[in-house]
Order: C-alpha cells, then structure tokens, then sequence
C-alpha cells in the first residue's frame, strides 16, 4: 500500500483539498526521506534531502539570449 494512501485511510487526509482554488500554492506531505545530506551539505544546499535539492540555473530557460 503505497503511503498517500495510508494516510487518506489511517486519518482522512487527501494529498490536495478536493477543491484546489487555482493560483494557490500546495505542497503534498512528504514521507522522511531515508537518505539525507551531511550537516555541511544540507546547509551549503538548503536541504537535508537530496530528492528535494532543486537548484536554480538562472537565465536557462530556452531565451535566445542564454549562453550554454
């Protein structure tokens, strides 16, 4: 059974509310990660979780513009 849901069976919690409003911001609850980051590398990277380490690249988006 996966765990999104256990927790809508065990508490009743969905993964979003069943009427997201749009332009709103959700984040679904995470399970803790079994692998984490160093203190060091947590704080250089702003997480102790690599599945959530998401760096920012900017000016990368496809302008004709970005140097590669």
């Amino acid at each position: 059974m996966k765990l999104n849901e256990i927790i809508t069976q065990q508490y009743g919690l969905e993964k979003f509310p069943k009427e997201t409003p749009f332009a709103m911001a959700y984040v679904p609850y995470q399970a803790l990660a079994t692998e984490t980051y160093s203190p060091d590398q947590g704080f250089a990277t702003g997480t102790m979780y690599p599945m959530l380490n998401k760096p920012f690249y900017g000016g990368k988006c496809g302008d004709t513009n970005d140097k590669t």
